[in-house]
């Protein structure tokens, strides 16, 4: 009996085995379909992405390399600093960091270099500029034949009075009316402790103003030789960024009180002696710099000193320093660019 009863169940699976095989089957190719069904969608998805990541990037590869991917994140990095610059020089131009460009000043002569020349001067100091009009400067009609045919540009440069619109402004306001040779930084306050601001100002302003080779700063008790001047700038118009001058150092002093006191003296180290830099008597930086200057305006720091601040900018920079003695103003002698009065 229970061989017979054995016998049956077995018949009875062996007779239900073919259905099972089939739906196991069934179900085995439907889950194939699935499977390569989502490996193909995978796939799909690996190449609309490389596709779009080769349209964003710009690549004509659909695979990147190391140093590909690195170029292009240099590359985003480099757009989002230029970004950022531009920012900051909208927002200086809406400051009034930007003055207006006349007829008058635009490059005429294609010849020679075209120099932008600031001679600083202060309240007060009146007969100074007539010396230097007298001398080698000009006035009216000779001026403007000097900036048409020589490109040489030359402005007296000065701040307002901290007092606004005093008799100091008056004074200046009314002669420029007669003369038309001042540069006026309307936003810069007239003071000997903000000179370096006051230079950092002026090659900000010039380099916006006009298109020069080179712009110069210049005391207003020196007198310049134009044409040796002119002569040797035009042995540095290939030199993309160069900084001209009577270089010098000296003593970082220390102890308030004294004439060249410099706060920040603990910056120069233990030795307390300034790097190299142009005597402020006279330099001459090219466009490449001023416009540095025009960009970096918020962010280059000033010391006490407009030279050595002047030099600071440059010393951490690809620039070219020529220590050119025709630029010591200490004496006149043949060849000599400057001569202190």
């Amino acid at each position: 009996m229970q061989s017979r009863g054995s016998n049956a169940r077995f018949s009875g699976m062996g007779a239900r085995s073919p259905i099972s095989s089939l739906m196991l089957a069934m179900f085995a190719t439907m889950a194939s379909f699935y499977v390569a069904g989502r490996l193909w969608q995978d796939a799909q998805n690996r190449v609309y992405l490389t596709k779009e990541l080769d349209r964003i990037t710009g690549q004509g590869h659909s695979a990147i390399s190391v140093d590909d991917t690195l170029k292009i994140i240099e590359c985003r990095e480099q757009r989002k600093k230029l970004s950022a610059l531009e920012m900051e020089l909208a927002a200086a131009r809406q400051e009034g960091f930007v003055s207006k460009q006349s007829s008058d000043m635009k490059r005429t002569n294609e010849k020679g270099p075209v120099i932008v020349i600031g001679i600083f001067t202060r309240f007060g100091r009146k007969n100074e500029r007539d010396a230097i009009r007298k001398a080698w400067m000009s006035t009216g009609a000779a001026l403007k034949k000097m900036e048409e045919e020589k490109g040489i540009v030359a402005r007296f440069v000065i701040g307002r009075s901290a007092n606004r619109g005093d008799s100091l402004d008056r004074s200046i306001d009314s002669e420029n009316s007669q003369t038309n040779d001042f540069f006026i930084l309307e936003n810069h306050v007239e003071a000997p402790e903000e000179l370096p601001m006051k230079t950092k100002l002026f090659f900000a302003h010039a380099a916006d103003s006009w298109t020069a080779d080179f712009y110069a700063k210049v005391n207003d008790n020196v007198f310049v030789n134009l044409d040796s001047l002119g002569n040797t700038l035009a042995s540095y118009l290939s030199a993309p960024r160069v900084y001209i001058g009577c270089m010098k150092s000296g003593e970082v002093f220390s102890e308030k009180g004294q004439k060249w006191y410099e706060p920040d003296w603990w910056k120069f180290g233990d030795g307390k002696t300034y790097f190299r830099h142009a005597s402020t008597e006279l330099f001459v930086i090219s466009q490449a710099l001023a416009r540095y200057i025009s960009i970096n305006r918020s962010l280059l720091r000033t010391y006490a000193h407009d030279d050595v601040s002047v030099g600071s900018w440059f010393i951490g920079a690809d620039v070219k320093h020529v220590d050119d003695r025709k630029f010591c103003c200490s004496s006149w002698s043949s060849g000599a660019i400057c001569s202190g009065v």
